[in-house]
């Protein structure tokens, strides 16, 4: 397990969340078993999030965004630390995979063909997302979308598997107790590298 390569990526736009305090945990425990360890914080990034052309024309690639990339491809488990907001990603997060998670770096679409091949394939992830409504509620009431979104339709799209999710909820309104708790379950899947 030791020198395995981690990459944080930390899509919650306030640096004064309680997604911060869960990124540091999961760096601390990493880092404490020996692991190799970066970060990608999205809000500090200088890049446009806007597609404008979607594939039709490809937009050149800001600096940031190009050391993005290179991190995503030195990392052997990305795990990405993001808010739940209206049932999806926040906005800032979204605009960087559709910036970044592009074809001929992370899935290249076949000639004459609808198959594509998987750029990313032997990396694994983890997903620890905050909820302000029981973890529960979102799984069965709303079929967690945003669950669906990143591992199936976004990840596993681009070859990056297993892919695991942690979510943590009810935050607002939470007591330090509960958080507490959480800052440490995520120290310790850190120490695992999961």
């Amino acid at each position: 397990m030791k020198n395995k390569k981690i990459l944080i990526i930390n899509g919650h736009p306030d640096p004064e969340s309680f997604n911060q305090g869960l990124a540091a945990a999961y760096i601390a425990g990493a880092i404490k078993t020996g692991a190799e360890v970066q970060t990608i914080s999205i809000r500090a990034l200088d890049f446009n999030p806007n597609l404008a052309f979607g594939y039709r024309k490809r937009t050149l690639l800001e600096p940031d965004l190009l050391d993005a990339q290179e991190k995503i491809k030195w990392a052997a488990h990305i795990v990405f630390i993001y808010p739940v907001w209206w049932g999806s990603i926040p906005a800032i997060m979204k605009g960087f995979i559709d910036r970044v998670f592009l074809p001929g770096f992370a899935f290249q679409k076949r000639e004459n063909s609808v198959w594509w091949d998987k750029l990313l394939s032997g990396k694994s992830a983890r997903i620890i997302c905050t909820l302000d409504q029981p973890s529960w509620y979102y799984r069965l009431v709303y079929r967690a979308p945003s669950h669906r979104a990143m591992k199936k339709l976004t990840l596993n799209f681009v070859g990056i598997k297993p892919v695991k999710i942690t979510t943590i909820g009810p935050i607002r309104l939470s007591k330090e107790s509960y958080r507490k708790k959480w800052l440490q379950r995520i120290h310790t899947l850190g120490e695992k590298h999961r």
